[in-house]
């Protein structure tokens, strides 16, 4: 599903400055960006360069210094703490590198969480829960618990336990990073699947700029905290 005209994310001037003893970090300086409703955007940039400082304040988990983020011409900035975990348990979800499953938990339970988080009326939640498991193709393991699953499957479960909300943006903080090539290569095809069958956007993070180049739309390179360019998929 291609991109429409509305804007999904836009960052005004976007600051974040962090104090690290005698030294200001600029981790965003003066970021601007926009990025449309159903685009697969990648930001790009070695560590340091304040991508996931971005992913971070676009996901409602980091407020910025100054400037304006928008989620859906909602500005987060001006959320006070109630809306803004509205916002990560209903507008957005995130995968992270690390896939954060609770070890006690089976597949099933570790997916259903968000929603009981979320106060998701009982009677609904399995049936959502199946559905996002389908989604990642793990049904056959819904019992098992993650030290039962390869890298790959747990990854296939944070993603599911990400889109059982049914958000409308998914943000994904190098979501290949702990996985060997190949299984890389499976959740960045499972990423556009689901963006191109649901037409949710993705922002994802990450530095490998030739998988990024291969999957996403767009590119956004970033650097000491600032925006260097911009490109778009051949």
């Amino acid at each position: 599903m291609a991109p429409g005209n509305q804007l999904a994310i836009r960052a005004e001037q976007v600051t974040r400055h962090y104090q690290m003893g005698d030294t200001l970090v600029r981790a965003a300086d003066n970021v601007s960006l926009s990025i449309l409703a159903g685009e697969f955007v990648a930001l790009l940039g070695s560590s340091g360069s304040g991508k996931s400082t971005m992913l971070n304040m676009m996901a409602g988990l980091d407020r910025p210094t100054s400037g304006s983020i928008f989620a859906h011409d909602r500005n987060l900035a001006e959320m006070s703490s109630e809306e803004l975990a509205h916002h990560r348990s209903h507008t957005v979800g995130i995968v992270f590198q690390a896939f954060n499953l609770l070890p006690r938990m089976t597949l099933e339970e570790n997916v259903e969480l968000p929603l009981r988080l979320a106060e998701v009326d009982r009677s609904e939640r399995t049936g959502r829960v199946r559905e996002a498991v389908e989604r990642v193709r793990l049904s056959a393991r819904l019992t098992h618990r993650p030290s039962e699953l390869s890298g790959g499957e747990q990854q296939r479960a944070a993603l599911a336990r990400a889109l059982v909300n049914r958000p409308t943006i998914l943000l994904a903080d190098e979501p290949t990073g702990n996985l060997d090539s190949a299984t890389g290569e499976e959740i960045m095809r499972l990423l556009r699947e689901i963006n191109e069958s649901m037409g949710m956007t993705i922002v994802m993070v990450t530095h490998e700029r030739p998988r990024a180049e291969r999957f996403a739309h767009r590119m956004i390179l970033m650097g000491d905290g600032k925006v260097l360019s911009e490109g778009w998929r051949a």
